[in-house]
């Protein structure tokens, strides 16, 4: 199996690109070009108990580990399977108690180490890319990368040395980039975070700002599925990216997490970019184009100010900046800017953690039709929008308009993750239950 590629695929050299996976068949909006088990995966620790460990099933009466306590597991079955990983770690949680806290990316790289010590030999996730393969990039890596790059290799020395074969300084280092360049982050369907993972198969795709194929998990395997008709012949792109942004907060995006910047059809012709930015239509007189570069820098800083807040600030003082953020940036920008549906969105989180159902469903209905915009067609980011307005609708028994908002969160997601995804199968039944 292993060396055989995928099926209707191959490995090419994309010019300018190096690395790259082409189609050798045609395919469809909606099929299901390949999938690629994990290499190895990790269950974020915020959702430990909702999830199993093993197998990434969401489901309630989970049992835990007697030892640990801290992992859940379907049976017997998944807990035997996850235990080659889960020992690193549970001893240790044990040991350390309250103060056991490596970076998800720590914890990821200790299980790749016990990984390739396992099976030195390909997996079937490596079926075109080895892992060994990864780019890393580390020439290209500021201080600040070093430096978090050390601190990560620290970590892992500090909680795993009891049960781990460190390698070089060398090799851990270019291990933390080459991860940190080719990971993923798996979400469910409303984009919420469930776990980080290495897939080499899906990692060999290039990015492009215009897709054509999506990447979703089914438990811990990942499905690429087409989202535009693709002929023999045709380069794969898969997005690296969040595609909401103009083009050159995009590509300061990628040059400061993946070191290229895009030159695909939406890159060159910025075809999206004026709805993106769109000004306010109330001004009698025009901003200049250094009053909007001024607000665009505003609004970049605040992003960053939020995110860093989170830790330390009350669900109450972090709607207070969106809002403020907000009134500032609608002095020149349209709500349909993609800088103001950014703080919307933060605001909307920030609701629904606080149980502001009301709050959260204005957001949210602020957002959706500009998303449907902005975002290239069969989104995860349009569909997991109105699948949470949806959602809201229904529990504020506004039935109509719920079923509604799921039914267009439904058609995107049959394309994306294919109509027999257990996610699929779980909006229907929300949606029948309303009939």
């Amino acid at each position: 199996m292993i060396g055989e590629g995928i099926e209707g695929t191959e490995r090419v050299l994309s010019p300018g690109k190096g690395r790259g996976l082409r189609a050798l068949k045609e395919f469809k909006v909606g099929d299901l070009v390949f999938a690629c088990p994990a290499y190895t995966y990790v269950l974020t620790a915020n959702e430990r108990g909702g999830f199993c460990e093993f197998c990434f099933t969401r489901q309630e009466g989970l049992s835990k580990c007697g030892k640990c306590k801290q992992a859940y597991y379907c049976n017997v079955d998944c807990q035997k399977g996850d235990w080659p990983m889960h020992k690193l770690e549970c001893s240790a949680m044990c040991s350390y108690g309250e103060n056991w806290n490596p970076s998800e990316t720590v914890r990821l790289v200790a299980r790749i180490i016990v990984k390739k010590k396992m099976h030195p030999e390909r997996t079937e996730s490596e079926r075109l890319l080895a892992l060994r393969e990864f780019e890393s990039h580390l020439e290209k890596l500021d201080n600040e990368k070093n430096e978090m790059n050390q601190t990560d290799i620290a970590a892992l020395r500090h909680f795993y040395s009891r049960h781990l074969d460190f390698p070089e300084n060398a090799a851990l280092n270019e291990l933390f980039a080459g991860v940190n360049c080719n990971g993923f982050t798996i979400e469910d369907e409303e984009l919420s975070h469930l776990g980080s993972a290495v897939f080499p198969d899906v990692a060999l795709m290039n990015h492009s700002c215009s897709p054509n194929v999506i990447v979703t998990y089914k438990g811990t395997v990942a499905e690429v599925r087409a989202i535009q008709d693709i002929s023999p012949g045709e380069e794969i792109f898969n997005s690296y990216i969040d595609l909401l942004y103009p083009t050159e907060d995009r590509n300061e995006r990628l040059i400061d997490s993946y070191f290229f910047t895009c030159d695909c059809k939406e890159c060159t012709t910025k075809s999206k970019d004026k709805a993106k930015m769109e000004i306010q239509k109330t001004l009698s007189t025009p901003p200049k184009q250094k009053e909007i570069q001024k607000m665009v820098k505003y609004a970049k800083n605040v992003i960053e100010e939020f995110r860093r807040a989170k830790h330390y600030k009350t669900p109450s003082e972090l709607l207070e900046i969106c809002e403020l953020s907000l009134e500032k940036m609608g002095s020149i920008f349209e709500e349909t800017n993609v800088y103001m549906l950014h703080m919307m969105y933060q605001a909307m989180g920030v609701c629904l953690y606080m149980q502001d159902w009301d709050g959260a469903m204005r957001y949210g209905e602020k957002i959706v039709k500009p998303y449907s915009v902005h975002y290239p067609p069969y989104s995860l980011n349009v569909a997991s929008m109105y699948l949470k307005l949806g959602r809201l609708y229904l529990g504020l028994e506004k039935k109509s308009l719920g079923v509604k908002a799921l039914n267009k969160a439904l058609a995107i997601m049959e394309v994306a993750h294919g109509k027999d995804h257990h996610y699929v199968a779980e909006v229907k039944k929300e949606i029948e239950e309303q009939k």
